[in-house]
């Protein structure tokens, strides 16, 4: 396998922690140093079809944004299907899956001045089948990056269980990112955890402020998680549901929830939500309600689709009742998507501002630390 071609492995305390945002920015500052470079998520649990192959949802992300020339698949070796695990406890074939990561990263190495990897959940995550995060870094010789939650206590102590791992394997942990920290405790949460951090032999590598709209979903992945039905022509997909209001209030107590960034879930019947929201903010474009949302399977009169099908945001339809809608929207796991261009740019300012880059560069290549 190349042992030659820098790397670092992102790895986190649990699943969501933001590993996905750390490397979607981080390749953006590494394309600055070394304009050729590769990513990797050896093991990946959420993934899409593509020609037969199942490919995992980042990899689509990462390869969209960056353009990486290299095929999908060695890109996404292994896919955890619901049936994956069953299989291996069957007949392990423990052999072989080490044999397609390592193939694979070799072929997404070639030519490439950088590697990035990308674990999938915490340290532990595929031990089952016995591929954990910590045991594929020691696999692929990578060092490792820790992303966790913001916060002091809680975070260290997670990423103390999580760095035993590693160690146990003989992973050498670079550092710590803390993501999604309040702004107002920003320099507060940095100079405590970096102390707590220290007195665990780890560094902090940066922290990131917490930014609402990367958690926020568009009315497109509401559209495509609810398998919900367009009722009108509207091209607003890309539209940030920064609250959700279930209109179940009267008319004049819901008017003052109608404001930009609002997704209001109603009855398809409640006719007199319907219209007033569209008195009230047609015309205004994209300063206007993010969306609507009509439940119960229930249509307006044909009256009310004319004045629905000239609204200029989105309004759809789904069969199931208000609330159960709106504690699936509020459930939703927001991925971001390549066609989420000002996401991705925050992103990439983030990392740029708030991690130490250059110090994680220093640890994985020998050339850079020694000054060449």
């Amino acid at each position: 396998m190349n042992t030659t071609t820098p790397r670092v492995f992102i790895a986190a305390t649990r699943q969501n922690e933001g590993k996905t945002t750390i490397s979607l920015g981080l390749a953006s500052a590494l394309q600055r140093v070394y304009p050729r470079i590769g990513y990797i998520k050896p093991v990946g649990q959420r993934f899409v079809e593509v020609e037969t192959q199942k490919i995992d949802e980042d990899i689509i992300l990462m390869d969209r944004v960056y353009q990486l020339r290299c095929p999908l698949v060695d890109m996404s070796p292994i896919a955890v299907d619901p049936d994956f695990t069953r299989k291996y406890l069957q007949k392990s074939n423990h052999e072989a899956l080490v044999r397609r990561i390592l193939e694979a990263f070799d072929r997404v190495a070639w030519e490439k001045e950088f590697v990035l990897c990308e674990g999938s959940g915490h340290a532990g995550v595929g031990s089952v089948f016995d591929l954990s995060n910590a045991r594929v870094a020691k696999l692929l010789g990578a060092k490792v990056v820790i992303v966790s939650q913001g916060g002091i206590g809680k975070p260290i102590d997670e990423v103390c269980v999580n760095h035993a791992l590693f160690e146990k394997e003989g992973v050498e942990v670079i550092g710590v990112i803390l993501n999604k920290v309040l702004p107002e405790k920003l320099e507060f949460i940095q100079e405590f955890a970096r102390k707590g951090l220290r007195r665990q032999g780890l560094d902090l590598l940066g922290v990131l402020p917490l930014q609402p709209i990367l958690s926020s979903p568009t009315l497109e992945v509401i559209r495509e998680e609810l398998r919900a039905e367009p009722l009108n022509a509207s091209t607003q997909y890309q539209n940030l549901v920064e609250e959700v209001v279930v209109g179940a209030m009267s008319v004049r107590n819901a008017l003052g929830y109608f404001k930009k960034g609002v997704l209001v879930i109603t009855p398809g019947d409640r006719e007199d939500i319907v219209l007033a929201a569209a008195t009230t903010l047609y015309g205004q474009g994209t300063d206007g309600l993010a969306g609507l949302l009509l439940t119960g399977g229930q249509r307006p009169s044909p009256n009310v689709m004319r004045v629905i099908q000239a609204l200029p945001f989105p309004v759809l339809a789904v069969e199931q009742e208000s609330y159960r809608v709106a504690s699936k929207v509020h459930d939703l796991t927001v991925k971001t998507r390549p066609t989420d261009h000002a996401k991705i740019e925050l992103i990439r300012d983030l990392i740029a501002r708030h991690v130490d880059v250059e110090r994680i560069l220093r640890a994985v290549d020998p050339a850079r630390a020694e000054g060449k």
